[in-house]
């Protein structure tokens, strides 16, 4: 079993910066591809950017050059850089990994982009 948990999420004006974070248990990380994902109120779920356990990393066209997906499979981690954040970008945070038939998801964090 999988367990995981965002973190660094709140408020930010728009141009600012957060660094979310995905902790993870168990000792199956290094072999998960990860997702970020995120949802907007009245909106679905949409992925925003991808990491695959050797490292090779998928971005939605709306956060290209902006975000950046990262892990440090020593620390059971991954984490979303956002820069540049705009308004859009509000809604809460999920983090998701995979492997063959199984998926998990945390619980996720909130992120505000407001003045």
């Amino acid at each position: 079993q999988v367990q995981l948990v965002e973190s660094g999420g709140g408020l930010v004006q728009p141009g600012g910066s957060l660094r979310l974070s995905c902790a993870a248990s168990g000792s199956i990380f290094s072999t998960l591809n990860i997702g970020w994902y995120r949802q907007a109120p009245g909106e679905q779920r949409a992925l925003v950017a991808r990491i695959a356990p050797g490292g090779r990393t998928n971005y939605a066209d709306s956060v290209k050059g902006r975000f950046t997906v990262s892990r440090e499979n020593v620390k059971n981690t991954v984490y979303l850089q956002m820069n540049s954040l705009k308004s859009e970008d509000t809604a809460v945070y999920f983090c998701n990994g995979w492997i063959g038939g199984d998926e998990y998801w945390g619980r996720g964090t909130p992120v505000t982009v407001s003045s």
